[in-house]
């Protein structure tokens, strides 16, 4: 079995892609919308529910479909070429650069905590007659400042990042178990109840909980994961399944723990609509300089998850590269093998999301966009088993057909109440589509009569 990704390689891969951005920043748009602490405890339950339903059912797919490219390979195997495309479209575009943006902007908001007023410090630019005033160290200048930077060392060499993602992951790990212990013990005076009440039941049934979702969805991402990597790992019926269940479960557990943490120990009304909600509870466990000193750690764990996902979305963009002549250019490796093209233009994109739209409507928008595809792919376990019955599958989906259709009602309920709820994030969403759906017959008739002209 030399050269198969062993268990505990294959499980640091499921927690690593899912501990980013989102733990540390969602309950702050969540309490706007629900005051019932029971409530906001169930939508980290139901998130991990789905997490874990939705890649047991990828697990499936990967297995069997091996080739790299996640929801690309799978959509366009399943559907048509031109699904497929526009998951790709919709990856290369939005997929990974929106949460490179998020993850920048978080780590911008966490990094100004730990010196006040630096964000207020400004430089005047003169152009011609026009003045231009310009905050330096602002949210957004910081991230795209570790965007360029992360984007120059990944595109020289690989096994720098490599490293540093593993470490970072275990220490992001240790940082919430230590978050948890010391808010536990922590002799505050904020006391909270999360038994059930009539209150919980109204809120976890109303459109602002199924909106909520659309945080808790960005915050368990990374889950799909799985899909890159079945086809290589040893013994995937015991290893793939065990991988996911083990690393969800976990995952899902420090979630609910910590926004039991958060919840107990900081008053909601400084969380409500903020970015850095662990360092406002840090405030309170560790006091003024413990707090300062959490927010750099997340800072510095933000930027292996920028890192990370500045590896993994080129992969999509060089397999749409290698498919469809006009965009070779694209799949071009340099010297060291490193698909340079495809890691600058998707850096482009995450900086133009950065400076043009909110923390919040970034969320809204990739989380919207993605739960459309991961619908599309999970439906398709049971479209590929009535296509090709006959297909060898290493791993079959646990609970077939329950789960699977479990998380197909769940995430049909969260798309039908953002588009009541969140139209404009919607229309985002849906206007990419379009514009993707266009450059996919363009680019179809352009590389066939590329190829036609090489005969």
């Amino acid at each position: 079995m030399n050269g198969k990704i062993k268990f505990p390689t294959a499980l640091s891969v499921v927690i690593a892609n899912m501990i980013g951005t989102g733990v540390f920043t969602s309950l702050g748009y969540q309490l706007p919308a629900i005051s019932d602490f029971s409530a906001i405890i169930a939508l980290w339950m139901i998130g991990g529910v789905v997490a874990l339903f939705g890649a047991f059912a990828y697990s499936e797919l990967g297995a069997a479909l091996p080739r790299s490219g996640g929801e690309y390979n799978f959509l366009s195997e399943i559907y048509h070429p031109s699904v497929g495309f526009l998951s790709g479209w919709v990856s290369a575009t939005i997929g990974f650069a929106a949460p490179i943006a998020a993850a920048s902007w978080a780590l911008g908001k966490y990094f100004s905590t730990v010196i006040p007023g630096l964000s207020d410090q400004i430089t005047t630019r003169s152009i011609g007659e026009h003045q231009f005033h310009i905050a330096l160290f602002s949210p957004q200048m910081i991230g795209a400042g570790v965007i360029i930077l992360v984007t120059i060392i990944q595109s020289i060499n690989y096994a720098i990042g490599g490293g540093f993602q593993t470490v970072a992951t275990a220490i992001k790990v240790l940082l919430i178990i230590v978050f948890i212990i010391f808010g536990l013990l922590c002799a505050c005076n904020t006391h909270i109840s999360i038994v059930p009440t009539a209150q919980t039941y109204k809120d976890v049934f109303s459109a602002p909980f199924a909106i909520s979702l659309v945080y808790v969805s960005f915050a368990y991402s990374g889950w799909n994961a799985s899909s890159y990597i079945a086809g290589e790992v040893d013994n995937p019926k015991r290893n793939i399944p065990l991988s996911i269940l083990i690393g969800t479960l976990l995952v899902t557990i420090l979630y609910i723990m910590i926004n039991y943490v958060f919840l107990r120990t900081a008053p909601v009304e400084e969380m409500k609509g903020v970015n850095e909600v662990a360092f406002i509870s840090a405030k309170y466990i560790f006091g003024d300089n413990g707090a300062k000193l959490i927010s750099l750690i997340i800072s510095v764990l933000l930027v292996s998850t920028i890192s990370s996902m500045v590896i993994v979305g080129p992969r999509v963009i060089q397999m749409i590269g290698e498919d469809y002549s006009i965009f070779r250019v694209l799949s071009r490796k340099n010297k060291n093998g490193i698909p340079v093209i495809a890691i600058v233009s998707q850096s482009v994109i995450a900086l133009v999301l950065l400076f043009s739209s909110s923390f919040d409507m970034i969320i809204t928008y990739i989380s919207f966009t993605l739960s459309l595809f991961t619908t599309l792919t999970v439906l398709g376990v049971f479209v590929l088993r009535y296509q090709k019955p006959n297909l060898e599958r290493p791993y079959r989906t646990w609970g077939y057909p329950v789960t699977p259709a479990i998380f197909l009602i769940l995430n049909c309920w969260f798309i039908w109440f953002v588009l009541k709820g969140k139209p404009a994030a919607a229309l985002v969403g849906f206007g990419v589509l379009a514009v993707g759906l266009v450059v996919y017959f363009v680019a179809k008739f352009l590389s066939k009569n590329k190829e036609i002209k090489s005969l």
